[in-house]
């Protein structure tokens, strides 16, 4: 089972029937599942241009597979691509419908399904090898970052993160764990980062919330540390400053070589920032400071009740987590 973009806690990821997310930057193996698949259950997604790697996953309007596509909007059903069967339900009664049908034994997908997990275990590197990998980088290495955040907080840490290529290694490189541990704009709204970590906090004040945000993205509602410290709600909020809007830049360097603009950001201090608004800030400029400012902001959220930023410099050359 693959999950659809910005929704992969949909299935903990750990659970053996995991195999990816289906958005941005999909690992071939995944695509080449889906493309070859002779059934597509596409249980919740639109079915959009993220979900289908801008319409070419599965053949619009009609799939050379079957498709059972179930949605509870009935103007999505059949919109762009026409399924076999199209179910209109909601997902928890979907779920439980299917909870009540007699289960399949031994299924005769189950090799391949164990084919495509270890596919997708091979993708997720261990922290040995990213520390070893780090020591060449410019800046701190994000796919480092991930994975040392991912060792030292609970399965049920609530993730969230806006939009811009630094949530790639967060997709990419962080098992998330059971239901409801991610919040992230499957619109593709920047910003979202701050707000939804303050709000998952007050929600559940007894979880553990990162909030993974783009300097960009962060400029955009870093304001709303106020309200975490106004209402003693305490995430941790990892800034990725590379001094720029990456994902535009990434797009201005591809379309027209050398001819960026309006994409270099003037930043603030985002840790003197931050201790401005009553949070513990901190700055990051190497790879191996990392995992103890992180465990300093673990404590300052436990034992303070304060939010605490950390704010990572890295390379801008690193545009995401496969190219540069």
């Amino acid at each position: 089972m693959g999950c659809a973009f910005r929704c992969q806690d949909r299935l903990e990821n750990r659970h053996p029937a995991y195999i990816g997310d289906v958005g941005i930057g999909i690992h071939p193996y995944l695509a080449e599942a889906i493309t070859s698949s002779d059934l597509v259950l596409a249980i919740g997604p639109r079915l959009g241009e993220m979900t289908t790697g801008g319409y070419t996953l599965l053949a619009p309007p009609k799939p050379k597979q079957p498709l059972v596509h179930v949605l509870p909007d009935p103007e999505e059903i059949g919109r762009v691509y026409q399924p076999t069967l199209g179910i209109l339900s909601g997902m928890a009664e979907f779920a439980a419908a299917a909870r009540a049908m007699n289960p399949i034994p031994s299924p005769p997908w189950g090799a391949r399904t164990r084919e495509l997990r270890a596919q997708y275990e091979a993708t997720i590197p261990t922290r040995e090898t990213v520390t070893h990998a780090a020591q060449d980088s410019k800046g701190v290495d994000m796919t480092s970052v991930v994975r040392t955040i991912e060792a030292l907080v609970p399965e049920d840490t609530i993730i969230t993160n806006g939009a811009g290529n630094y949530a790639g290694w967060v997709h990419k490189f962080y098992r998330f764990g059971p239901y409801r541990t991610q919040l992230a704009p499957t619109s593709g709204a920047m910003g979202y980062g701050v707000p939804a970590a303050v709000a998952a906090k007050i929600a559940a004040p007894e979880r553990t919330v990162v909030s993974f945000n783009g300097d960009g993205c962060f400029m955009m509602n870093g304001q709303e540390l106020a309200t975490a410290v106004q209402y003693g709600a305490s995430p941790i909020f990892i800034v990725v400053n590379n001094g720029m809007y990456g994902t535009i830049r990434m797009h201005q360097e591809r379309e027209f070589p050398g001819r960026s603009s309006a994409t270099t950001l003037r930043n603030p201090d985002f840790a003197a920032l931050a201790e401005a608004y009553g949070a513990q800030g901190e700055t990051v400029l190497e790879t191996k400071g990392f995992e103890a400012a992180f465990k300093r902001a673990l404590t300052c959220t436990q034992t303070q009740g304060r939010p605490a930023l950390i704010e990572v410099r890295t390379d801008p050359n690193e545009i995401t987590a496969k190219t540069t």
